[in-house]
């Protein structure tokens, strides 16, 4: 299963929201701004910006996650999410022997195709080695006796395009940063119930943990159905009930 971790976040991020929310319908200046901000002014500050949809003060203050057992396929789909900054564990730097990969719940359920699945992953883990060593020598066969840092530079090209034959379920890691702007989109396509079931789980952990920190701002965050009907039209999952019961749980817990 996925974990995530929040790493980093701007520091009093509510109160920082709130006096840009202030800048805007005041006549305060910078010697001032962070003047008079109570948590209770805070709040409602940040309430006034929900309840008008005034979204640009959020952009301000931003969330840093570390992301690890998720897949490739997983990779593909967030970073379609532009407004973000990634770093990604690299499959051109770091050699994958004996890689780990994730298995789709699914398959998992299924002994048959479990067992299909496994195979295909040791197959392809053990072509990815051949592939490796094959590459290195065939880099080094020109050298009669290759110094360390030769044999690095040859397995490192080598890996390059060893790489090919990985699957989407090769696992990864990385490290993403979002404003909360940007979060509150994300929540609400990939906390939907229509979302795939890795990126969904990795946005429900994601919203549980900036909750914490920004309680007001995310109070209402999650899939579009929270806030109205659902905008899947026919594909709907029909389940919009059960999703607001499931997120008004998690905004009490």
């Amino acid at each position: 299963m996925p974990t995530v971790r929040l790493l980093a976040h701007t520091p009093d991020p509510e109160t920082l929201v709130a006096a840009a929310a202030k800048l805007c319908y005041s006549r305060s200046d910078a010697a001032t701004l962070m003047d008079g901000l109570t948590p209770q002014k805070t709040e409602d500050f940040i309430n006034m910006l929900s309840e008008i949809g005034h979204e640009s003060p959020i952009e301000h203050i931003s969330f840093t996650f570390a992301i690890e057992g998720v897949s490739r396929a997983f990779l593909a789909q967030i970073t379609r999410h532009r407004l973000a900054s990634y770093s990604v564990q690299s499959q051109r730097y770091v050699k994958k022997d004996q890689f780990e990969y994730i298995l789709p719940p699914e398959i998992a359920k299924n002994d048959e195709a479990k067992q299909l699945y496994l195979e295909t992953m040791a197959s392809l883990e053990e072509t990815y080695r051949k592939l490796a060593a094959m590459l290195t020598q065939q880099q080094l066969a020109n050298i009669p006796d290759p110094t360390p840092e030769q044999r690095k530079a040859a397995e490192k090209t080598a890996i390059e395009d060893a790489r090919f034959v990985l699957p989407n379920a090769c696992d990864t890691k990385m490290v993403v940063t979002m404003n909360a702007r940007s979060l509150l989109n994300f929540f609400r396509l990939r906390c939907c119930n229509r979302a795939q079931w890795e990126i969904r789980e990795v946005a429900r952990q994601m919203l549980m943990l900036v909750r914490e920190v920004a309680p007001h701002i995310f109070a209402k965050a999650g899939p579009a159905c929270l806030k109205g009907p659902c905008p899947e039209g026919a594909k709907t999952c029909g389940k919009m009930v059960e999703v607001r019961n499931l997120y008004k749980a998690n905004t009490e817990a």
